[in-house]
């Protein structure tokens, strides 16, 4: 396979209701890739470490949600990732995925698309997930990571972004000036999605679960989490696996919250492994 980049995978899909840009390589079982809420955040910024390994023998679709890099704004109440999630499955003629695979909001995203859309997904997979509500060990209010990604919004310079990435990872030394003002060039480039994520903040959670529905999933699923993660605390993921029937944590020590990135090739080599069953 040639050398997989930004442009040679980047295209756009016109659904039932919005423009998506997605990053798409490789061929096979159809694989879903969701970024987290992050600012500047978009599919290829969150998994592209890890799409090459993917793609050798999957079908790989990195999505930028609506309100997200190049894909359509939306505003805080017409936010349906789930739905969105089918429709984009729709317009590309994919009636079921070999897998959804969520990053922090993607990972949300993924859970719910797993009760909502049953018939349409094998395997799940997350990585720094929230369960919704609160935690014992976490705090009560925002955690740290989160007032950071939030402040990002609002003041989305080099050094806000440079915060963003040493509270996202454990070790940031992989983060290139060039990944940093990357993130910060994609949140000025489209202010209306800042915007709309901003009069959002507090409305409502970005993606709502539902507890009660999640004991009902019946796709196995696999849940990644960093023991250090400062934005999304790691016992979100064991309130999972104690609702999700047929599921499984993959805890890793010395690793925040983009576990993806930070841990790439053990993670890539893991979701192989249980894509491959």
């Amino acid at each position: 396979m040639s050398e997989l980049t930004y442009d040679s995978t980047s295209r756009m899909v016109q659904t039932r209701q919005w423009r998506i840009h997605v990053n798409e390589a490789g061929n096979g079982p159809v694989v879903f890739l969701l970024h987290g809420s992050g600012p500047g955040a978009t599919g290829w910024s969150n998994f592209s470490q890890n799409i090459p390994a993917l793609a050798r023998d999957h079908r790989v679709i990195a999505v930028d949600m609506p309100g997200w890099g190049e894909s359509d704004p939306v505003s805080w109440q017409d936010r349906d990732h789930s739905t969105t999630l089918a429709d984009l499955m729709d317009a590309l003629e994919v009636d079921r995925a070999a897998a959804v695979i969520g990053n922090s909001m993607g990972g949300g995203t993924t859970l719910r698309f797993g009760y909502e859309h049953p018939e349409r997904v094998e395997r799940l997979v997350t990585m720094g997930s929230s369960s919704g509500g609160p935690t014992l060990m976490g705090p009560a209010g925002l955690t740290e990571g989160l007032k950071v990604l939030q402040k990002g919004y609002r003041e989305p310079s080099f050094e806000t972004m440079r915060e963003l990435v040493d509270i996202m990872t454990f070790d940031s030394t992989f983060a290139t000036d060039e990944l940093i003002q990357g993130r910060a060039d994609m949140v000025l480039a489209h202010p209306e999605h800042a915007q709309n994520f901003i009069e959002g903040t507090g409305k409502r959670p970005v993606v709502e679960l539902d507890h009660a529905r999640l004991r009902g999933i019946t796709a196995p699923t696999l849940l990644f989490h960093g023991r250090d993660d400062r934005v999304v605390h790691f016992e979100h993921s064991l309130r999972l696996t104690s609702l999700i029937p047929d599921s499984r944590l993959y805890l890793i020590n010395g690793c925040g919250h983009w576990l993806q990135t930070e841990h790439a090739e053990e993670f890539t080599s893991q979701v192989l492994h249980f894509l491959h069953g």
